[in-house]
């Protein structure tokens, strides 16, 4: 029986010209509220490509044959460009410290990418059982400097990881990103019942794993609540206005924004500017200084003011 009404619906996967659509809507007793979705061909999506995360309307719906139509698309909040998802809520950056071996520079990085968005990002660290607990408490410490307080996941103890599973499920949609090797496949298969992902040893030769997941795909963790199962992938190119980069950091943010901190322009970087009187004292000033001069090359100087 075909339903005339039109329902919001959210995009959970995307294959060839087909869209999975999980529909808002309750259907009596059903409990499948998954739809197989193609776009209405006369529609204009203003150029906008749908994506695995996007909200999108529904219409010409099959309750029977469990097929529809998507009508149009909803306004988005955000687009993580690779993978291709929408509508993210929160970042988690998952970063091993051993095997491979954790990467400051690296993690700093996938940092700066993940808050680019907009979004809360949060980091995980896994594989503690590899190393000290006097170390693994260092490392916490480290982070909370940094302005993040690092969760981090030990196999010999659960408590952590019960721990994420109930900050996971209070989030709307979460992403897990990192480098290959540390761990995102098999934490991902803890947290999902039933996804058996494959995952692949760190290679011997070049020290870090091989990707694995090949498809985007949202997962439910509760009604309200949803994790991305991810392709793997390296870092991607940081494409930032060099304006914006000091925003970035929580380290300059806290001092220019929450404690008021002013300098003589309001454009400063916090480099050799005149009349900058942001605190350097941090770690991680040597990391934003290589990232400035990294990005002088493209960045057009305005006049200060």
């Amino acid at each position: 029986m075909k339903v005339e009404k039109k329902y919001k619906g959210l995009v959970i996967k995307k294959f060839n010209e087909f869209f999975l659509v999980e529909s808002y809507q309750k259907y009596n007793s059903d409990s499948n509220k998954n739809f197989l979705c193609k776009i209405r061909k006369s529609v204009n999506f203003r150029n906008q490509l749908v994506f695995v995360g996007d909200e999108v309307i529904l219409s010409q719906i099959d309750t029977t044959r469990k097929r529809a139509i998507i009508e149009s698309l909803v306004k988005r909040k955000n687009l993580l460009e690779r993978p291709s998802v929408a509508n993210i809520s929160n970042i988690y950056v998952i970063c091993s410290v051993q095997e491979p071996k954790l990467n400051l520079s690296q993690v700093n990085r996938f940092l700066i990418s993940a808050e680019q968005m907009g979004v809360e990002v949060s980091l995980v660290l896994t594989k503690c059982d590899l190393i000290t607990e006097q170390k693994r408490i260092l490392l916490v410490e480290k982070f909370k400097k940094w302005g993040y307080q690092a969760i981090t996941l030990n196999l010999n103890s659960p408590k952590n990881f019960t721990n994420l599973m109930i900050e996971l499920k209070k989030k709307k949609c979460s992403i897990f990103i990192g480098p290959s090797g540390v761990g995102k496949t098999t934490l991902l298969n803890m947290i999902i019942p039933g996804l058996n992902n494959t995952t692949a040893s760190v290679s011997s030769k070049i020290k870090r794993g091989k990707n694995t997941t090949r498809n985007v795909e949202l997962f439910s963790l509760s009604s309200k609540s949803y994790i991305v199962d991810t392709p793997g992938f390296n870092m991607q190119t940081l494409e930032i206005d060099i304006r914006e980069l000091p925003n970035l950091y929580p380290e300059i943010y806290r001092q220019v924004v929450i404690k008021g901190i002013h300098c003589k322009f309001r454009n400063c970087l916090h480099i050799n500017d005149q009349g900058c009187n942001l605190n350097k004292n941090f770690e991680r000033y040597t990391f934003y200084k290589e990232m400035i001069e990294s990005f002088k090359s493209h960045y057009c100087p305005i006049q200060a003011d």
